[in-house]
């Protein structure tokens, strides 16, 4: 074992309580002389709660390689830290000094796998049989035979802590614990791209994960299939990024020996290459990276992001004197109206002013207010603020530097001034609206992880008065089977008419009580749970119905993707929803009547007219291809003989840009060697073009330079392959001066 160098408690508990020789207890001092840095001198950080440990090594015996801790040769393999005692004993001052924390405690890890390392007598974590067997799941699923591979270590690693970050509700995005998911999963993709493997492969772990692990961790074969799906859709996605990736970055290294912060930047922001990737290949192949160009080149980007996004002035934070009120009292849970609030002060474009008249602008700030300012993803309340013959239009209310409530809008009459008492009155019929909705989004919550999974967490809200809309984190797009349970589940909630509950409480009770905390938010140490039945619980600072049968009505409007695993719901409440129903079946009678039927019989007899339709078309096309080729059949003598290859460059009017393609394939087929551009005019003095090049003159006669060339003479543009191009311009007498000279345009290709 280990102690502190001048910790005597541990170094006699070890000699006198355990019984170890003092030959086994070894003191650790400071590294270098400077204090503290030791080996067995543990701390959080520069300052707050620290002390000295205890390791705890095992020793492997003497055939292995390595001295004892503190040694010269301490980092070999015989001697292996299995565990480890941190007293947490002081309290690190700024200014380096030690006070005693008045509630020490004993801090213990002990490796577990290092233990199982030890009872099944190998040397590393990786031999033990929960990795082999994983190691050998890695080896299958990559054909590779060497499974001494590090690679083979890494993918085994990876795929346990991928797969125990998404049981957990994690999924791949582009921040937060989301990010270091996907920096986990593609870094074991590149190890598998690095074995040669070109096909998905990393799901191929998975059974033999649940395998070993299973037992112990029943969530992990209850949620495998939902596991299997979140990494078959990341490795789909960055399988692309990853090729062409690796091909740049090959290039790089190839031509300049090292890789620019320029270049960095280029694969990270243009390919979505992951800088880690490019730094840990880098380091691999011993080539330097620029990293600190990077990080100019990401600067330079922030930066403009910054100057793209600036708010306006009237988004300024108030002055010191408006900072030094007393925050704003909030009692809008239980009223919509104040008999009388006085005016701390008022800003105009971020600066303090002391009164405003009519038809100024202004943010007032009183000491107590029935508004809600906007806040978690609830839109602000608006009204009005009278005093005498002034009135105040509230247009929007606003939390201000975390405590005050500001009220934005305009002075419709008279002034106003600092001190002033005025008559607060909210909006009462727009606050109802999003009080439904923002009750209504608690109950979608829960039935979207009732059905989808626990892994759906909100990413962002919007609560307005006319509709709700909900960001989650879910991996596909929900269908429609799923959406309609969770719309049904929703309105059997608001059926069952439960009591909203509002409790105030400790975080801790509050999480312990059930409520769900949402990742990311910064919550205080006394927090607000609303309570719907047993099927909501969740932390909520915003305005709610009394019981859930306020709400009336929910449905669903849209179910879309915002970004990678971030799926967004809309949808409606109360008489928004009714208006929406109201409104789809007005629709649905029209369509009715158009089509001579009954709303229930409309979608068989829509499929009855689009089969039809499709009859129509398709009979139509062939009687357009049969007179097209008619047409071409007599036209065929006007081709012009240039050496062995056949120039044909006529007008077909009357075709659209499929048909005049297939005409070109025919009169390839007819001609042989052939060079083949036709045009035909369309609808609102367009032409469209089309060109074919076969036989010998492939070598020398491309279509889509050919077509390009057409375009540009009739103020269009096209292009295509060297056998085939398509485009179009404007139908002008231009396009017959050009019809006429291209034999002579080709004739120049042919000839050079």
């Amino acid at each position: 074992v280990t102690v502190y160098d001048t910790d005597e408690e541990a170094f006699a508990i070890w000699r006198d309580v355990v019984g170890l020789p003092t030959e086994r207890i070894i003191r650790i001092g400071d590294n270098k002389g400077a204090p503290y840095a030791s080996d067995n001198f543990w701390q959080m950080a520069d300052t707050g709660p620290c002390g000295p440990c205890s390791e705890i090594f095992y020793d492997h015996g003497a055939e292995i390689p390595g001295g004892p801790p503190g040694s010269a040769d301490e980092d070999g393999d015989r001697y292996i830290e299995i565990w480890n005692n941190v007293f947490m004993q002081f309290d690190r001052q700024a200014d380096g000094t030690l006070l005693p924390l008045p509630a020490p405690c004993v801090d213990t890890g002990m490796g577990l796998e290092r233990l199982a390392a030890v009872l099944q007598h190998v040397h590393s974590n990786y031999e033990i049989d929960l990795f082999q067997h994983l190691i050998a799941a890695a080896a299958r699923a990559t054909e590779t035979e060497d499974h001494d591979n590090k690679s083979l270590r890494v993918l085994a690693d990876h795929i346990r802590a991928s797969v125990f970050l998404i049981i957990d509700g994690v999924l791949p995005s582009n921040e937060g614990r989301g990010y270091v998911l996907r920096r986990i999963i593609r870094r074991a993709l590149r190890h598998g791209w690095m074995l040669g493997v070109r096909k998905p492969f990393f799901t191929k772990l998975l059974p033999s994960l649940v395998e070993v692990m299973g037992d112990a961790y029943p969530e992990l074969k209850a949620q495998q299939k939902h596991v299997d799906r979140v990494l078959a859709g990341e490795e789909s996605r960055f399988a692309e990024t990853l090729d062409q990736g690796m091909r740049l970055l090959d290039g790089l290294i190839a031509e300049h020996g090292a890789i620019a912060g320029d270049a960095v930047f280029k694969l990270y922001d243009t390919y979505g290459f992951p800088v880690d990737l490019t730094a840990d290949i880098a380091r691999e192949r011993g080539v330097p990276v620029d990293m600190e160009g990077f990080e100019v080149a990401m600067n330079r980007q922030r930066e403009r992001a910054r100057e793209a996004s600036r708010f306006g002035a009237g988004s300024a934070l108030p002055g010191e004197d408006i900072r030094k009120l007393a925050p704003t009292s909030f009692g809008g849970y239980d009223a919509l109206a104040h008999a009388s609030a006085q005016i701390l002060g008022l800003m105009r474009e971020g600066d303090s002013v002391q009164a405003a008249g009519e038809g100024e602008r202004v943010t007032v700030i009183l000491d107590s207010t029935p508004f809600y300012a906007e806040s978690g993803g609830q839109q602000g309340d608006r009204g009005t603020l009278s005093s005498g013959d002034s009135q105040f239009e509230v247009e929007d209310t606003v939390k201000i530097a975390g405590q005050f409530h500001g009220h934005a809008g305009v002075v419709r009459t008279g002034r106003l001034k600092v001190g002033d008492r005025v008559e607060a009155q909210v909006d009462d019929v727009r606050r109802q609206a999003i009080v439904l909705n923002h009750s209504a989004t608690h109950l979608l919550h829960a039935a979207l992880r009732k059905v989808l999974g626990t892994h759906v967490q909100q990413k962002g809200s919007l609560v307005a008065p006319d509709r709700l809309r909900f960001d989650f984190s879910h991996f596909e797009p929900v269908d429609a089977a799923a959406l309609t349970c969770v719309e049904t589940m929703v309105n059997d909630e608001i059926r069952a008419n439960h009591a909203a509950e509002v409790h105030h409480m400790g975080m801790q009770e509050a999480l312990d009580f059930g409520a769900m905390a949402l990742f990311g938010e910064k919550y205080g140490e006394d927090v607000r749970v609303l309570r719907m039945g047993g099927f909501s619980t969740e932390l909520c600072g915003g305005t709610h119905v009394a019981r859930t049968g306020d709400i009336g009505v929910f449905r669903i409007v849209s179910e879309t993707g915002i970004a990678s695993g971030v799926r967004r719901i809309e949808a409606v409440s109360g008489a928004g929803a009714l208006e929406w129903i109201r409104t789809r079946d007005e629709a649905l009678d029209a369509a009715s009547r158009l089509l001579d039927t009954r709303p229930e019989d409309l979608p068989a007899k829509l499929r009855h007219l689009l089969e039809r339709q499709r009859s129509v078309e398709k009979e139509l096309d062939t009687h357009r291809a049969s007179g097209a080729r008619a047409l071409l059949e007599s036209a065929l003598g006007q081709a012009k003989p240039i050496g062995d290859v056949s120039v044909l460059a006529i007008r077909l009017d009357g075709m659209d840009a499929k048909a005049l393609r297939d005409a070109v394939d025919y009169a390839r087929g007819k001609l042989g060697n052939a060079v083949v551009l036709l045009a035909s005019g369309q609808s609102g003095g367009k032409a469209a073009l089309a060109a074919g090049v076969s036989g010998n003159a492939l070598g020398k006669v491309k279509a889509g330079e050919l077509l390009a060339h057409a375009a540009s003479a009739i103020g269009g543009k096209g292009g295509g392959r060297p056998d085939l191009a398509q485009g179009g311009g404007e139908d002008s007498p231009a396009l017959d001066e050009l019809l006429v000279t291209i034999p002579g345009w080709v004739r120049e290709r042919l000839q050079s």
